[in-house]
């Protein structure tokens, strides 16, 4: 992989938030205990106006992760070279303390689903997945960080385990691990496993992010409960008892608050940010059964 002429910055073992336009001056006037701040990449890759005067702006006073949604890593197709090369030119000007992405698909046949699509944890998914991470990690100049997603079904062929399959694509790869514990939890919650268990598999020495969010509740159509990562509303109090037992594991992490619908004033969002600082003061204090 090359190396990037430029020193990266790193993002601080502190909360940040997921930024949002209508929140830029209650930031730049009172971030609170804000310390960095997270990008959608796809929201940034046009050529000036005010969104890009605001994020330059934001660069000089706060570490930015910039969080792509769109490359479709698992996807059966090549990556897109357009959307890799927009994403290039937006790290390279920006030079972000992190990049990640989602273990999924969203691209078929020329055609982009608006959802992160599941895969089967095979040998081949394996292939093509470490073989496109390869391609970023090139064109971007750094590793990235690879999220684990939230599941509403199984695959029958796979034949590893996620915390295994995530594990085993960074060995491959040398890229970190994005570790979103309401994922964690919502695929906990539909699939029947232990959520703890789960982050006792994980690798958790590859975590270069934690990520905390929202779900709503629902039913599948036999009335049994689903739980569906909407990214909004509040973190609920079971997905903080698991941050709590993964912090009590993997030590300080960066901890991000996302909420990216029905979007709250900036306290709202603050608070949470604020919650999240407290439970990375707490570690140590208390370790979970």
């Amino acid at each position: 992989m090359p190396e990037d002429s430029k020193a990266q910055a790193r993002l601080p073992a502190a909360a940040g938030v997921g930024y949002k336009a209508q929140h830029f001056a209650a930031i730049t006037d009172n971030p609170g205990t804000v310390a960095w701040l997270e990008i959608h990449a796809e929201n940034y890759m046009g050529d000036g106006g005010r969104p890009l005067a605001q994020l330059r702006h934001l660069s000089r006073g706060f570490p930015l992760s910039v969080h792509g949604v769109g490359l479709s890593i698992g996807g059966e197709s090549a990556l897109d070279p357009d959307h890799l090369a927009r994403l290039a030119q937006l790290v390279g000007w920006l030079n972000p303390a992190a990049f990640s992405e989602h273990l999924a698909w969203s691209t078929h046949g020329g055609h982009f689903f608006n959802d992160l699509l599941p895969l089967p944890y095979t040998e081949a998914t394996l292939a093509r997945v470490v073989s496109h991470i390869h391609q970023v990690q090139d064109v971007i100049r750094r590793p990235m960080l690879l999220e684990n997603p939230s599941s509403y079904l199984a695959f029958e062929d796979s034949t590893w385990s996620e915390p295994e399959f995530l594990a085993e694509i960074a060995r491959r790869t040398g890229c970190g691990l994005l570790l979103d514990v309401n994922n964690v939890f919502v695929s906990a919650a539909n699939l029947g496993f232990s959520p703890q268990g789960y982050i006792d598999a994980f690798a958790l020495d590859r975590v270069g992010e934690i990520h905390l969010g929202g779900h709503d509740e629902d039913s599948d159509d036999h009335g049994v409960p689903l739980l569906i990562d909407s990214h909004g509303r509040a973190v609920v109090e079971p997905v903080w008892a698991l941050l709590d037992y993964t912090l009590a594991r993997s030590g300080a992490r960066p901890v991000l608050i996302e909420w990216d619908s029905d979007i709250p004033g900036w306290p709202v969002l603050e608070a949470e940010a604020a919650r999240a600082t407290r439970a990375l003061a707490g570690i140590g204090q208390s370790v979970p059964a």
